[in-house]
């Protein structure tokens, strides 16, 4: 297989984290996701949960440049051993990280807003995950095990905060199609399917 790398962003509740898990067997392609982001939690000396608390933040631009300048000094050194927790800071530790992986072998980006690190990548295929709003809270509320409410609660606080996110880093909404190479609603669809469906057409892009 030729050196690719897919980038799959997606709601919260429309399967697409386990359509990458399964592109990922298919392809035989190892999948990033939210278990990379432990070890940049360890640098900023937080939990992951308190990390993506942080990254759903709006970004106060004059605060981030001031914590910048003071962390690293006018000189550009180091002044502190912990870099200082921003949506900024943690974007751009995440973005590192990501093209140091991408670097060694083909794979599989989950979020992390990979269609905005990888953009200029001439290897980078960008998809888009989505399904209907009733078919997500379902979903939600099954993997929980919550009712309908608290699932539907749940589902528009991940999705603001993905969607603030998305915007500090990119300066773009993620729902923008312009970002994104194939946009697929996966509402009612065997997800195995779809990850099949992905994966034929991939291999077929890998041999032209």
């Amino acid at each position: 297989m030729n050196k690719i790398i897919i980038t799959i962003n997606r709601q919260y509740g429309s399967g697409g984290g386990e359509v990458a898990r399964l592109l990922g067997e298919k392809l035989g392609l190892k999948v990033y996701s939210r278990e990379m982001l432990e070890t940049i939690a360890k640098q900023f000396d937080m939990t992951v949960e308190h990390m993506e608390e942080v990254k759903a933040q709006k970004v106060n631009w004059w605060s981030d440049f001031c914590r910048f300048y003071q962390q690293f000094g006018a000189v550009g050194h180091a002044v502190s051993s912990k870099p200082d927790a921003t949506p900024l800071s943690l974007y751009y530790a995440e973005a590192r990280a990501l093209r140091e992986l991408a670097e060694k072998d083909s794979c599989i980006i989950v979020g992390r807003a990979g269609f905005h690190i990888f953009r200029d990548d001439p290897d980078a295929l960008h998809l888009f995950l989505r399904a209907d709003r009733e078919a997500r809270i379902a979903r939600i509320a099954s993997k929980l095990n919550v009712d309908a409410a608290e699932a539907e609660k749940t589902m528009d606080r991940i999705d603001k905060g993905r969607d603030t996110f998305v915007k500090n880093v990119t300066d773009s909404s993620r729902y923008d199609l312009r970002n994104y190479d194939f946009v697929f609603n996966i509402t009612g669809m065997d997800l195995d399917q779809v990850a099949e469906f992905l994966a034929q057409n991939i291999r077929l892009k890998l041999e032209r």
